[in-house]
């Protein structure tokens, strides 16, 4: 079996960042709720205890079943995790004077600690806590400090267990990708060997035992996801994959022929299905947001189902289903039955009686990209922009029809053209057009226009969770502007969103 490490999940908006950092160290690992874990596995190596929102003094503090490993596989604790074992063992954590958020640095380091090795003193390193350690047990040794946290590190004598109050998974802390390394290779002997390549490898001879010679089919949407999903299941089962490729109508600009094209180019049994004007017709006059994802998801669910019935003896429903779709819908509360419907093909598991095969569903974004190179995914299809599941059907404010979606079509196609011939589209995480319920007076030549306005954005990301505007030079956003005024029937005005996330969100609707 595959060696790991287990992260135990307290509910910290860190945890994701800190199997990022491990599995860029070429460790495989895998997060854990707190309360799901009591018995590890032969093949878990180590457990990593993540922070948390709570403090250990709460009533109502989570708990995990410390004592059923501890001692057996080495331990580190962050920040909550940390302040857990040292209370649960003895020791005392209090409220701290001043919330300790921010920069520091490591005033004091163990030069014998095996965790600090490489890790040098003045290091900076991010805390964010509200409490703090005051007293370790006896059989607890520091292993490191800062001007204003006296047990910032310690080791528990006699077992490799260690726990620091700040975080070495965020990008702040200079050295915590070092920190990560000595404990999960040197402390937890993992051999790092963890690659996209031997991803590719053991998921296709996984894949090949787990479905024999079943059929799957495969919703595809042209995103990077679903893409690399039927790459990997093209390159296990070959003849037995059927990928139904559902155009509703709210598509980018020809991204219909692209994706046939590309599937078909690797022999993928690819099914196209131009259901543009059942799509429109159902969205008549609608202009409420959560109306429209809602018949726009029940709709492509027609349509599929209607479709995959047409073939024979299928059995699995493949879904492109990543990692932190997985880790949001079991979160440490326990689990929950919400699922993303614009990650998940929603409802058609139970409709079709099938089950469900996700070979990505332990991969975060950026593996699936790597994984995708492996599998020699072309480059424009496996780095561009994400593309929200209901498409073209939120980007346009207000109530839909033909002509409103062939504007922002040529709209948006000529902004993330412009985007690569200035070289901007890769340092962008996502640029996006908006058809506004707006019309304005122009002039073109001699005449009075009344047209409709449109908003272009481009943010900078890592995952979507926060945003900022991109500062895109003025000259190019004269050029995109002028060229979509001349070119786009309809549109007299363009205007540049320049609004982060939070307060607002990346798309409008």
């Amino acid at each position: 079996m595959e060696e790991m490490i287990w992260i135990l999940d307290f509910g910290s908006q860190y945890t994701q960042l800190i199997a990022r950092k491990i599995r860029e160290i070429n460790v495989y690992c895998e997060i854990k709720p707190f309360n799901a874990v009591k018995e590890l596995p032969g093949n878990v190596k180590g457990v990593i205890l993540s922070g948390s929102p709570a403090s250990v003094n709460d009533a109502d503090a989570p708990v995990p079943a410390l004592d059923e490993w501890r001692g057996k596989v080495p331990v580190l604790g962050v920040c909550y995790g940390a302040q857990y074992m040292a209370k649960h063992c003895g020791g005392s954590v209090e409220s701290s004077p001043t919330r300790e958020y921010g920069r520091a640095r490591l005033s004091f380091i163990a030069s014998e600690s095996r965790l600090m090795q490489g890790v040098d003193l003045h290091s900076q390193v991010w805390m964010s806590h509200g409490d703090t350690i005051v007293d370790i047990p006896d059989n607890f040794e520091k292993i490191c400090s800062t001007e204003t946290v006296a047990l910032a590190g310690y080791k528990v004598k006699g077992e490799e267990t260690y726990g620091i109050q700040f975080h070495p998974e965020v990008h702040h802390s200079e050295q915590g990708k070092q920190l990560l390394s000595n404990f999960v290779k040197g402390i937890c002997g993992c051999a790092g060997n963890w690659t996209s390549e031997s991803f590719v490898e053991t998921t296709v001879r996984e894949l090949r035992e787990k479905l024999g010679d079943d059929k799957v089919i495969l919703g595809l949407s042209g995103g990077v996801d679903s893409t690399v999903a039927a790459y990997l299941l093209n390159r296990a089962i070959g003849k037995n994959l059927y990928g139904i490729f559902v155009d509703t109508g709210l598509l980018r600009k020809d991204e219909y022929d692209s994706v046939m094209q590309s599937c078909q180019q690797i022999g993928i049994n690819i099914i196209g299905v131009k259901a543009g004007p059942i799509f429109y017709e159902k969205l008549k006059g609608v202009t409420d947001p959560e109306r429209k994802r809602k018949i726009i998801g029940a709709t492509f669910i027609e349509v599929f189902d209607a479709e995959a019935k047409k073939l024979k003896d299928v059995r699995w429903l493949g879904q492109g289903t990543i990692y932190p779709d997985v880790i949001e819908s079991a979160p440490v509360k326990g689990p929950s039955a919400t699922i993303k419907s614009h990650h998940n093909v929603g409802g058609l598991p139970e409709r079709m009686q099938l089950k469900i095969v996700e070979p990505l569903r332990f991969l975060f974004k950026d593996e699936v990209r790597q994984v995708g190179e492996t599998l020699g995914v072309p480059h424009d299809l496996l780095y561009r922009h994400p593309f929200p599941g209901p498409g073209l059907g939120i980007r346009i404010l207000g109530d839909i029809t033909e002509e409103k979606v062939r504007i922002l079509q040529e709209v948006d196609a000529i902004f993330l053209k412009n985007l690569r011939e200035a070289g901007w589209y890769h340092q962008c995480w996502q640029a996006l057009s908006v058809l506004l319920p707006v019309r304005s007076v122009g002039v073109m030549g001699d005449e009075r226009t009344y047209e409709n306005c449109v908003a272009l954005r481009a943010v900078t990301s890592v995952d979507g969770m926060t945003a900022d505007w991109v500062h895109l030079p003025y000259e190019l956003l004269a050029k995109t502007s002028s060229e979509i005024i001349n070119k786009v029937r309809g549109v007299n005005r363009v205007v540049y969103d320049i609004s982060s996330k939070p307060p607002a969100t990346i798309e409008w609707e």
